[in-house]
């Protein structure tokens, strides 16, 4: 195993710690004007996420990080040719973070719904262009030789795209309903497990069709069938499902949210999977397309970095356990009069 590959299997493990991290927040967020019936339960669905959300933020900023240390090729091509959805993700993240903070400073029903709404908008936005940008890198962007996108915008919302991005709202929706069955008590409790149960219908209908349209639309099968093992990824999808749906049956909320981002990371893994060894795949020519190596650093720059990464990304894994163990009781109303609550 080269280095490089290396470096694309610690790629792929930071996207997926980020979208089984933040997915659920996002999920939530896109819940959150709908599910919180008065201003108490959508504080206390707040305060469910709230001593979290921001650390989660530590492995979208890594993985960034990751693209430009260890592929800076990738990392300037997909900023250019993937800049407005990119950019527009980026808007949304600080508006979402921005909204939890200056919500309850407040206590004008105005002020609060200018804020509810942005954490719908911004959350729901966040999550569908991330689903576009990943199915388009899939499905391959129109790079030419000199590794210039000659696309537009809307090429990137097409079909394929489309699809991706609702299959992310909905893997998130369900990741956000799963943790807020684990976070809540009560009538707000009860319509989350009824809401989760539906939604695993509608998510699962939409995976059988996405896999459907990858056959269509990409290549990502063929490393498939060159190497049948990599069945393991969808396989972890299928049981997530079926251990999300029995769990919230049965009532046992920590372990279907743990169900729900063993989906996440088998759809994601389902096609990191299929996309090696390229990263950037051009939709044009297939040898315009980047991969782990005609894109990576140099080797001994990717050897210092594997050492320090080797040691943060534990700390991290460490720091987050710890405190997801220790706000892992559920959040009540009594809770959020204090001042540090949202």
């Amino acid at each position: 195993m080269t280095i490089q590959a290396v470096w694309f299997y610690i790629w792929g493990f930071l996207w997926v710690m980020y979208f089984m991290t933040d997915g659920f927040v996002l999920g939530i967020g896109v819940l959150y004007p709908f599910i919180g019936k008065s201003d108490k339960e959508r504080r206390v669905i707040l305060n469910s996420i709230g001593p979290v959300w921001d650390g989660n933020e530590v492995w979208l900023i890594t993985a960034g990080a990751i693209t430009f240390g260890a592929f800076p090729v990738v990392y300037a091509v997909m900023f250019t040719s993937l800049y407005t959805p990119l950019m527009l993700i980026l808007f949304s993240l600080i508006i979402r973070g921005v909204s939890f903070e200056f919500r309850s400073k407040v206590e004008f029903k105005s002020w609060r719904k200018v804020w509810d709404g942005s954490i719908f908008f911004s959350s729901f936005f966040a999550a569908f262009l991330l689903g576009v940008a990943f199915a388009n890198i899939f499905q391959g962007v129109m790079l030419d030789d000199d590794y210039l996108y000659r696309g537009t915008f809307m090429d990137l919302v097409n079909p394929y795209g489309v699809a991706g991005g609702i299959l992310f709202v909905l893997l998130f929706v369900q990741h956000g309903l799963s943790w807020l069955c684990i976070k809540t008590e009560g009538w707000l409790l009860v319509r989350c497990e009824r809401l989760a149960a539906k939604i695993w219908f509608v998510l699962t209908a939409c995976i059988v069709i996405f896999l459907g349209l990858t056959w269509a639309f990409t290549d990502l099968y063929n490393n498939y069938v060159q190497m049948p093992v990599l069945v393991i990824f969808p396989a972890m999808c299928v049981c997530g499902l079926v251990f999300n749906f029995v769990s919230l049956k049965s009532k046992r909320a920590f372990r279907a949210w743990g169900a729900s981002a063993l989906v996440i990371a088998g759809a994601a893994c389902f096609g990191l999977a299929g996309l090696f060894p390229r990263l950037f795949p051009s939709s044009i020519n297939e040898s315009f397309s980047l991969t782990v190596y005609n894109s990576a650093s140099e080797p001994k720059s990717l050897g210092i970095m594997l050492i320090v990464i080797s040691i943060f990304v534990p700390l991290v894994l460490i720091y987050q356990g710890y405190a997801y163990r220790l706000f892992s009781s559920k959040v009540t109303e009594k809770e959020i009069d204090t001042e540090e609550a949202y």
